[in-house]
């Protein structure tokens, strides 16, 4: 190749510029272009998130129980419950907490749309009793900083990052990891995405195909656990 593309770019930007084109005239564009050239579209496959498993999940925790800091416990289960996004975590009002109902109210998640997500009844007898030292003390904010403010992204994630160092887990358990986590292990319990797109937040079904992938993981070892027995 003789001209590099960064210089071939001021070439086209020059010829191209009078008819001050927007971004779909642009990428309609291009796409005629690979088709005169005849170059295919070549895509880099996706390759799939890590997902913790069970023992540490299990060794995770264990590690934020022996703490003993009571809001990082509930936090943590709030996340791994839920599945919610750490962006939605953070702007968890009390107001949005059900506790009759055992169901939290998300307020302009992701795509600015509201939802609903449940957390299992034996939760609730815990939260009660964190929620009303909240609403007594007058917080607006279901977990709160000493100065009255929501939790930062950043500082949950710290959180987490100390708890996966003690717990002795070399890949990081991020709150988005506790999230893929939660949806695969539904998906394993052959649970239907019609149910889990509303919990989740997704805005399509589609979306949900990555959960189907990360549980078919497991489904390949007690494939190989029977395979030998197969009669032919």
């Amino acid at each position: 190749m003789g001209t590099s593309a960064k210089k071939m770019a001021k070439k086209i930007a020059r010829i191209i510029a009078p008819e001050t084109p927007n971004y779909d005239y642009m990428r309609d564009l291009f796409r005629f272009v690979r088709q005169e050239l005849n170059i295919p579209v070549t895509t880099i496959p996706k390759r799939l998130p890590y997902v913790p498993n069970e023992d540490e999940i299990r060794q995770f925790y264990q590690a934020v129980w022996a703490s003993k800091e009571t809001k990082h416990l509930l936090l943590i289960k709030v996340l791994l419950y839920t599945g919610i996004r750490v962006s939605e975590l953070i702007h968890i009002t009390l107001l949005d907490v059900d506790l009759n109902s055992c169901q939290i109210k998300i307020t302009q998640g992701k795509g600015n749309k509201d939802r609903i997500v449940p957390f299992p009844g034996h939760f609730k007898e815990a939260l009660v009793i964190y929620y009303s030292r909240q609403k007594k003390e007058n917080r607006h904010y279901l977990f709160e900083s000493r100065f009255r403010q929501h939790y930062t992204d950043r500082g949950i994630r710290k959180i987490l990052a100390k708890y996966t160092k003690t717990a002795g887990i070399k890949r990081s358990i991020s709150p988005h990891k506790l999230r893929h986590f939660l949806f695969t292990w539904l998906k394993k319990q052959n649970i239907d995405d019609a149910l889990i797109q509303p919990y989740s937040g997704h805005k399509k079904r589609e979306s949900l195909e990555i959960y189907s992938k990360l549980s078919l993981s497991d489904a390949q070892k007690k494939y190989n656990d029977v395979i030998n027995e197969f009669p032919v």
